[in-house]
């Protein structure tokens, strides 16, 4: 497996397409948070807080996860590499399991640099320093988490196709639905507690809890097990190809 995991890393950092999927993600952060008016605006929003950016980024995060991710197996597959991989004496859930590492890693140095936001404002900030630190590094664990589960979607997304850009677009649509699907489906009830109940179904409420600087187990719980699922899922639909 980690033979796998390294393999992912070193292909993505050896050729341009890695550092352009992440140079465009913090491009468009940084353009949006710094220069273009709008309610993303650090500047404008008058206060020294970074909230934009956890608005922002799991917007960007459906984009960004399925970018990294749709070469995992569709490329293999396309390239004619998946039969030789096949051959390796490695378990199906290890290869599975490592490009799945792989790639949340690759999301979380992506997002890493988005920390300098984080102390960008605290020295603007009068007094210096005056910044809800609890707030930031609990929403900015719930990236982690989120982009943890996005890239397990993007995964499967990559197993179902041998087209690179299909795969992007299912992963897409799938890590859609799944952040904000529930939500929409929640709005066309009345009733408080089933709407609750719906909307806790998806990503975007559990990301929100996390947000609060609050490290609820149930919300851990919750990204762990999808992000398994879906590797689970990933694992069954190699070996049912086979």
């Amino acid at each position: 497996m980690y033979t796998i995991f390294k393999k992912e890393l070193r292909y993505f950092f050896s050729n341009a397409t890695g550092y352009i999927v992440i140079g465009l993600f913090l491009l468009a952060t940084s353009l949006l948070l710094w220069v273009i008016p709008g309610p993303y605006n650090i500047l404008e929003s008058g206060y020294a807080q970074v909230d934009g950016l956890f608005m922002l980024a799991p917007w960007l995060f459906l984009f960004l996860c399925p970018a990294i991710t749709m070469r995992l197996f569709a490329e293999e597959k396309q390239n004619r590499t998946w039969d030789l991989l096949q051959t390796a004496p490695i378990k199906r859930w290890k290869i599975v399991l490592g490009k799945y590492l792989a790639s949340w890693l690759l999301a979380i140095i992506a997002l890493l640099p988005c920390c300098i936001y984080y102390f960008t404002v605290s020295y603007i900030a009068e007094p210096m320093g005056n910044v809800d630190s609890g707030a930031f590094w609990g929403s900015f664990i719930g990236l982690i988490f989120l982009v943890g589960i996005n890239t397990s979607v993007g995964t499967f997304a990559s197993s179902l196709t041998h087209n690179q850009i299909v795969a992007f677009i299912l992963g897409l649509i799938i890590c859609f639905l799944l952040f904000y699907g529930f939500d929409i489906v929640g709005s066309f009830f009345s009733n408080g507690e089933l709407v609750s109940a719906i909307e806790w179904c998806g990503f975007d409420a559990h990301y929100k809890s996390i947000s609060r600087g609050i490290l609820d187990t149930r919300d851990i719980v919750y990204f762990l097990s999808v992000s398994a699922i879906f590797v689970l899922l990933t694992t069954k639909r190699i070996e049912k190809r086979l």
